[in-house]
């Protein structure tokens, strides 16, 4: 006599994104918090590599879904949801960091730069800090296509629905933030070397 094989079951995930999607619209805040609960680590993630800051970026976490839940209802389904949010979370944190910095060049002009300023540092910074600074130096098309192709794991075609560029675009500035980190970085070669 054989036994029946028992069947291995996923646990159950819940609803898919398309139904959540339909739900919250229509006002079922559980859906639109199983929503938030799904995607706020990852969308923290991406804005806090925009930012730099933990503060600044859990407030840009609830303004992402403030804006995201707002514009639900406009949702076409033409892109992943995932990708959808995720240009909303890049949009919301580069205008953030937009104001950051005009405040920063007033207070500056004000010769505020001397009370703000960091101390000097006379060693040579560790990697992780150069690396750091060296990001913060590209761009901003080339600083998010590195953000998100090499540490967020997106593809060119994601990333160019994210930012608003052709493919093409994507993978000419990845190419291009690249060969300025090397130049960047060019004195920890015996580092990347070993």
């Amino acid at each position: 006599m054989t036994t029946p094989a028992i069947a291995l079951q996923a646990p159950d995930a819940g609803p898919d994104e398309r139904t959540l999607i339909s739900r919250t619209v229509a006002g079922d805040r559980r859906s639109a918090r199983t929503l938030y609960d799904r995607h706020a680590k990852r969308v923290h993630r991406l804005v806090f590599r925009i930012c730099g800051d933990e503060e600044l970026a859990c407030d840009l976490v609830q303004d992402v879904f403030v804006r995201a839940f707002s514009q639900l209802a406009g949702f076409r389904g033409d892109s992943a949801f995932t990708t959808w949010l995720h240009r909303i979370a890049v949009t919301t944190a580069l205008n953030q960091m937009r104001k950051v910095k005009r405040i920063r060049a007033h207070e500056e002009a004000m010769g505020d730069e001397d009370v703000h300023a960091a101390p000097a540092r006379e060693a040579d910074p560790d990697l992780k800090v150069r690396l750091h600074a060296a990001i913060d130096a590209l761009s901003e098309g080339l600083r998010m296509t590195v953000l998100l192709h090499d540490l967020e794991g997106y593809t060119h075609a994601e990333i160019g629905t994210m930012l608003g560029v052709a493919e093409g675009t994507s993978k000419a500035r990845l190419f291009e933030a690249r060969a300025k980190l090397r130049v960047a970085l060019k004195d920890f070669d015996d580092f990347f070397n070993d």
